[in-house]
């Protein structure tokens, strides 16, 4: 079949590149999500690695800060590793190994740099600066220590109900007790006194003196004058007296004392604690976690499932896209057949969407061959009820015209009926048009529903008593209509003559009007022959009538019935017909609450 759609424009094409692009899309979106992701993972990792390090290093230099050698380091070691999952090894300055918490350290390296030193007399890789809780000769003794801490006590207990301090007892890491007020106001003195607090110990003394000592004879090598440490490691100096004559010398700079009293200080506290060491901290197995590895190689397998993924895209949407407009090209190609005049049918497969629209297609044809009979049908009955009355006004004309009859009266009112007739058919086509177009206008009115059928009975009485049927009327009390009383009585009145003219002689034919519920009930019976099961779908297609012959003298122009459905269903209601052969039929008008309604006295 020749491609009229152009391929940039056929459906598969399309599905192809909505599919290619959201493939794209959805790659790139999951690779972007998974590199933040694993970054955002990374540094977390980094993070909590970090710290981790931190708490190891700080644990490790307290330890060395408190004990002089690295003997019963072993359990913290091993306890530390187990908490981090980290491996963790102690070494010399000159890597010999001292403690290392995997059990065989010789299977795995170690890192070229180390993670950090740990020498409590430089921590934090500051020369200088000493671990506050290396403090060797300073640690007080237990008796010095529980009467520290009394006093401590009895102050706190002072300033609190003195001034309402939360004074809490807090102790240094040399075992001194100290007061601290949480950022209180100042307060008096003199009112808590507790000198022995800021005065040094016995053993503070000691260790002080030796300090001073030490300090001095460094100082004295460089030619400095001695100094005098205070508890708090700084010092200060008294001025030398000058002899009356002597020169001035200059004053030692600062530096100079401090550089002298850090070394005292590492001098002292030396041999209480333990010797520097490096520290390797990494993961198991020895190598160093590098996190995410975005490798050539890890490129590759990237590039390589992206491919798959757009292949298995691109292969689903050729085969759904495939089977999607296949059926819709045999409609395509359904509906050119249609368009050339026939009714075709195509295969109904599933029950997806597609099989819904063939199927719905399928009606939609045998709909359109139905109407086309009908249309054809009533074309025919359209020119056979025409033809009647004008070949009979034309024969007569020509009869009159030749001279075999002569136009009298009676020839006359022969012609008038015809032309009546034809008037009459013409009308009922163009109510029943307007009604099927929606331009039927109305009229609405209260109506008296009893005297509507009366004067429907009297405009058909005298037809009645011509065809020997009896005509009667009874309607419920108080029953009102809000309707168009010329188009009401005329639906109605259409009723009565369909009912008396299939009625035989003899018969009778009932106007009953009555409420049910809600609804205003207006029924039209008839003993006549009844209408056949089989029949009773189609009274009131156009044209249509129990008598096949179309006898004028059995049946109407056809137009009646359908005329009387569109009127009401012009007020909104329904009229319906059942019937029983051989013993008559019932057509029913329904109208709705909003037109009917009783009367209000």
């Amino acid at each position: 079949m020749r491609r009229e759609v152009p391929l940039r424009r056929s459906l598969l094409v399309r599905l192809l590149a909505v599919s290619v692009l959201v493939s794209i899309g959805s790659i790139a979106a999951t690779a972007w999500l998974t590199a933040r992701s694993t970054t955002v993972a990374i540094r977390q990792e980094q993070g909590r690695a970090l710290a981790d390090d931190a708490r190891v290093y700080d644990t490790l230099l307290g330890y060395a800060a408190t004990h002089h050698d690295w003997d019963d380091a072993g359990d913290l070691v091993r306890r530390l590793a187990a908490d981090t999952g980290r491996r963790i090894t102690l070494t010399t300055e000159q890597r010999t190994p001292l403690l290392d918490s995997d059990a065989e350290p010789r299977t795995a390296a170690l890192p070229s740099r180390p993670s950090a030193v740990v020498d409590p007399l430089s921590a934090d890789a500051t020369p200088g600066h000493i671990d506050p809780r290396a403090v060797g000769p300073y640690r007080l003794t237990r008796k010095e220590r529980d009467d520290l801490r009394a006093t401590a006590q009895r102050r706190a207990l002072c300033l609190r109900r003195t001034f309402g301090v939360d004074a809490q007892v807090t102790e240094s890491p040399n075992g001194r007790p100290a007061l601290t007020t949480g950022g209180a106001q100042p307060y008096p003195e003199t009112r808590c006194p507790s000198p022995v607090l800021e005065q040094p110990t016995t053993t503070e003394r000691r260790a002080l003196a030796a300090l001073e000592k030490v300090t001095g004879t460094c100082l004295k090598r460089k030619g400095e004058p001695a100094v005098r440490v205070n508890p708090d490691f700084t010092w200060t100096r008294e001025p030398a007296p000058v002899a009356p004559g002597a020169p001035r010398t200059t004053a030692s700079t600062g530096g100079t004392v401090s550089t002298c009293l850090a070394a005292a200080r590492r001098e002292q506290l030396g041999p209480y604690v333990a010797p520097p060491a490096l520290l390797f901290i990494s993961s198991r197995g020895g190598g160093v976690s590098t996190g995410f590895d975005l490798s050539p190689a890890n490129q590759a397998r990237i590039a390589g499932v992206a491919a798959l993924v757009l292949l298995f895209t691109v292969t689903a949407t050729v085969v759904a896209g495939t089977r999607l407009s296949r059926p819709l090209r045999e409609l395509t190609e359904a509906v050119r057949r249609t368009e050339q005049g026939g009714a075709p049918r195509v295969e109904v497969k599933g029950r997806d969407e597609i099989a819904h629209l063939a199927a719905a297609f399928n009606a939609m044809a045998e709909r359109r061959e139905q109407l086309e009979h009908l249309r054809k049908a009533m074309v025919s009955d359209v020119a056979h009820e025409l033809r009647t009355p004008l070949s009979t006004i034309r024969g007569w004309l020509e009869a009159t015209e030749d001279g075999v009859v002569a136009p009298d009266r009676e020839l006359i009112s022969s012609l008038l009926e015809e032309a009546l007739l034809l008037q009459h058919i013409i009308d009922d086509l163009q109510d029943l048009a307007m009604a099927e177009a929606g331009e039927l206008r109305l009229r609405r009115e209260p109506v008296e529903v009893a005297d509507l059928l009366a004067q429907v009975a009297t405009a058909h009485r005298a037809g009645a008593e011509q065809a020997g049927v009896t005509l009667r009327t009874r309607a419920d009390g108080g029953l009102r209509a809000f309707a168009d009383p010329v188009r009401l009585r005329q639906a109605a009145g259409n009723l009565v003559s369909n009912a008396v003219r299939h009625t035989p002689h003899g018969g009778a034919v009932t106007l009953h009007a009555r409420r049910d519920g809600d609804h205003l009930l207006i029924d039209v019976a008839d003993t006549g022959t009844g209408i056949a099961p089989a029949d009773l779908p189609l009274v009131f297609e156009r044209f249509w009538r129990v008598e096949k012959s179309r006898n004028r003298r059995t049946g109407g122009s056809g137009l009646g019935l359908p005329i009387a459905r569109k009127l009401v269903e012009a007020h909104g209601g329904t009229l319906s017909a059942t019937s029983t052969p051989g013993r008559g039929s019932i057509f029913t008008i329904r109208l709705p609450a909003g037109v009917c309604g009783e009367e209000q006295g």
